[in-house]
Parts: structure tokens; C-alpha cells; sequence
């Protein structure tokens, strides 16, 4: 889980558990995710008008389309993909993976609604998220940058750009 408190001591920080995961109860499905994403959202703009949303990897679909749904400030994408299913069918060519697949997790559906300045951050050597989904994502957005850096999907947080160009997005 990232934990942004020490890198922005003067900004109140949110972090949004799945169901399902890290001791979390429930099940985990987009729908829900994206749910939970604009409760936390409403919860917090009550108390908050202007608000940053930053996802990695999976995190950056429920941002992406949190992003489509609510008037964020800015977005911070970290190991984007366009969806869950075109990496899957990628990945396993011989498989039905868009029949079979139910949550999608389809991004570059809802990046066209965004018109939050948005910063992509990819992994030069991402293990997980092949570079061209990132790409395909990045076109459908209207105002956004990308920046590649040094890194796996999993390692890119240690990459010492990594904090400044979230700060710099921000």
C-alpha cells in the first residue's frame, strides 16, 4: 500500500482499501471498486473541493474512471494499462479471454471523460503492463503527459524520480 503522509506532511492523505485485500472483507469486483472509489470520493470532497487522485496499476483504472465520474483536480496514473482484458488476451492468445473475463477494467473507455490534467508514470522495464497498453491509454486522454523511468511494475516506487514526478503532476 503506498503511504504518501511523509512525502505531502501538509496535505490530508486518503487511501482507499479493496475488498478483499490486505484484510479488507468483500469481493473484490470492478463494479464494486468503482463504487467505493466515489463514496470515498463524496466523503471526502465535503470536507475537500480540490482533490488529487493518484492509482497504480489496477488503482489507476478505479482512478481513471473515478476521474470520468467527479470533478478531480489532478490525475497521477502509475503503471497505467488501457484494460484488464486486452492485456489477458495479450497474454493468452490461445484463451477466450473476453468472453471468459468479467471485470474489464477498461480505462481507455472512461479516459475521454477526464478533463483533469493527467501525468502517466510507466516503468521502463514493466513486467506486468506491456509499454503499448500504456500507450493506447495515453491517446485517450485529452491533456496529458507521460514520463518513463527506470523501474519494474513492482520497483518503479524506488526509483528516486518516482515522489518528484508525482509532486511536479500535483
Amino acid at each position: 500500500m503506498l503511504d504518501f503522509s511523509g512525502e505531502f506532511p501538509t496535505c490530508a492523505n486518503y487511501l482507499m482499501h479493496y475488498r478483499g485485500y490486505g484484510g479488507s472483507t468483500g469481493k473484490p469486483s470492478e463494479a464494486a471498486l468503482f463504487g467505493d472509489a466515489l463514496e470515498l470520493f463524496d466523503q471526502v470532497h465535503t470536507q475537500h473541493p480540490d482533490i488529487d487522485v493518484i492509482g497504480r496499476s489496477l488503482g489507476s483504472s478505479v482512478a481513471t474512471y473515478l476521474a470520468s465520474q467527479r470533478p478531480v483536480a489532478h490525475l497521477v496514473l502509475v503503471t497505467p494499462f488501457d484494460s484488464v482484458q486486452n492485456i489477458a488476451a495479450r497474454q493468452f492468445s490461445l484463451v477466450p479471454v473476453k468472453l471468459l473475463l468479467l471485470d474489464k477494467f477498461e480505462s481507455w473507455r472512461f479516459a475521454p471523460r477526464v478533463t483533469a490534467p493527467t501525468t502517466l508514470i510507466a516503468a521502463d522495464h514493466d513486467e506486468i503492463v506491456p509499454r503499448e497498453s500504456t500507450e493506447a491509454l495515453r491517446a485517450y486522454f485529452r491533456n496529458v503527459t507521460i514520463h518513463v523511468i527506470a523501474g519494474g511494475h513492482n520497483t518503479i516506487s524506488n526509483n528516486p524520480e518516482y515522489v518528484g514526478l508525482i509532486r511536479g503532476a500535483l
